[in-house]
This record gives structure tokens, C-alpha cells and sequence, in this order.
């Protein structure tokens, strides 16, 4: 995955997935002086995980935030009056996406996994279904032709987790209690060592304040010392899906 000009596009559940799984990724991009942005599921604009995602995206140069402002399906405070991203009609969200796409016109997208990462929140794993379709659809004028022109990014990388990296992974996450998903090693298509940009991902994934006061995953993060920081985030993997091909008539 060349970061010299490649322009790039995150689209993540929730404020923080974007700077966990694909952090160094987009900081790599940034700082070649590729194009960067990030599309956000869920919550409002004007809450203070906006905010924080703004703070974040800043550290990353990935530009101001770009949010849906649908419902974290666990948290409804989070766009009140709005529909849970799960429960919203998934033409109106993936038209919603599609426009995000032909305005920012990247080359890559970057999104969660079929499994929603390591576990598997409703929230990542519609994110990706939402994303899948809307790849394909952001280059067919005669889909959603009030989203914008046509453009057809060249592939869509799936942040995700090999086997492999539940040794490092599965050391943290057990305790929790929740279910772990990984994928054959054989899958990852890309493996990128993100340590030249760790101090960027790491001060990002800080900046979700509301997430380490709460004792989520950044929370994790917050609490270990620069070694095993470089351990559990030092390298990002992700599965390629090629551009839809086209014949000739």
C-alpha cells in the first residue's frame, strides 16, 4: 500500500476506532503528503466525542471530522432522537457514505473487517457491510446520481487481526471476557510497521479522553508503559479488495 500519493479515506464506527485500528496508517499517508479524511458512524457533532474526534484527526492530519450522526447501537445518548446506525435503512446510509466519497474522491478506503475487529461490535461490523456497498456504488452514476459524480476508488482495505497477533492482542483482551475474532494469517494481505508514526497514533488514540476515563481500549492504552505500547500497536494489518473490474462493451 504506497503512502507517496495515495490518497485515503477511513471509514470507522466510532470515534477512536478510527485512531486503534488505522492510526498509523493514516498518519504514514499524511505525512507523505497524501490526501486524508475520516467518515464516522455514529454520534452527534455536538458531542464531546466529537470533539475529541476532531482533537484526534488533527494529530493524524486527517482534516475535521465527517460524521453520519446516527445512534451507537450501546448508546443512544449519542445522537439523540436519531436512529441507531444498525436500525437506519441501509440505502439511506449507503447513499449517505456514497456522496462522502465522491466528494473526497480517494483512492483508497480503509474500513473495519467482516468481523467488525477483534469483538465484534454490531456497530463495526454494519460500518463494513455499509462501506462494502457503498465502494461499489460510488462509482455507478446511476446509483444515487444526487450523491455527486461517479468515482471509483482503486481498493478498500479491511483493518483486521491475524491469528497470530491474539499472542499480543488476546494477552490484553482476555480479562474482559469478550469474544475474539481473528483471521488466517493467510488473509492479511498487508502488514505495515506503523512504529515511525507511533507517537502520533498513540497521542490520538489519548486524545478519545471520554474513552480512557471510561476504561475502554484507550483507557488500556493510557495505563502502559512506551514498551508494550509499541507491542500492541506497532504494527496494523489489513485484507485488499481490488476496484470492481469493467470490461469493454
Amino acid at each position: 500500500m504506497s503512502a507517496s500519493a495515495s490518497s485515503l479515506l477511513g471509514v470507522f464506527a466510532h470515534p477512536d476506532d478510527e485512531s486503534l485500528f488505522a492510526g498509523g496508517l493514516l498518519a504514514r499517508h499524511a505525512t507523505a503528503g497524501a490526501r486524508t479524511a475520516v467518515v464516522t458512524a455514529t454520534w452527534a457533532a455536538d458531542t464531546m466525542r466529537a470533539a475529541e474526534l476532531a482533537g484526534a484527526l488533527q494529530i493524524l492530519g486527517a482534516g475535521p471530522p465527517r460524521m453520519l450522526g446516527h445512534a451507537d447501537a450501546r448508546a443512544p445518548h449519542s445522537a439523540p432522537g436519531a436512529l441507531r446506525f444498525c436500525d437506519a435503512p441501509i440505502d439511506e446510509t449507503v447513499g449517505e457514505l456514497v456522496s462522502h466519497i465522491r466528494e473526497f474522491r480517494p483512492e483508497i478506503v480503509v474500513t473495519h473487517d467482516a468481523y467488525g475487529g477483534l469483538t465484534g461490535h454490531p456497530d463495526h461490523v454494519h460500518t463494513h457491510r455499509v462501506t462494502m456497498l457503498a465502494f461499489q456504488a460510488a462509482g455507478l452514476g446511476r446509483l444515487y446520481p444526487d450523491a455527486g459524480a461517479p468515482w471509483q476508488p482503486h481498493a478498500l482495505y479491511l483493518a483486521t487481526h491475524p491469528d497470530s497477533a491474539m499472542r499480543v492482542w488476546g494477552g490484553y483482551l482476555a480479562a474482559t471476557g469478550k469474544a475474539m475474532h481473528s483471521v488466517p494469517d493467510a488473509w492479511v494481505t498487508e502488514t505495515i510497521d506503523v512504529r515511525p508514526w507511533l507517537e502520533q497514533k498513540v497521542a490520538a488514540v489519548l486524545a478519545h479522553r471520554t474513552e480512557v476515563e471510561r476504561g475502554a481500549v484507550p483507557g488500556l492504552v493510557a495505563g502502559l508503559p512506551a514498551a508494550e505500547r509499541e507491542r500492541l500497536l506497532g504494527t496494523e494489518w489489513y485484507i485488499r479488495h481490488g476496484a470492481p473490474h469493467r470490461r469493454g462493451a
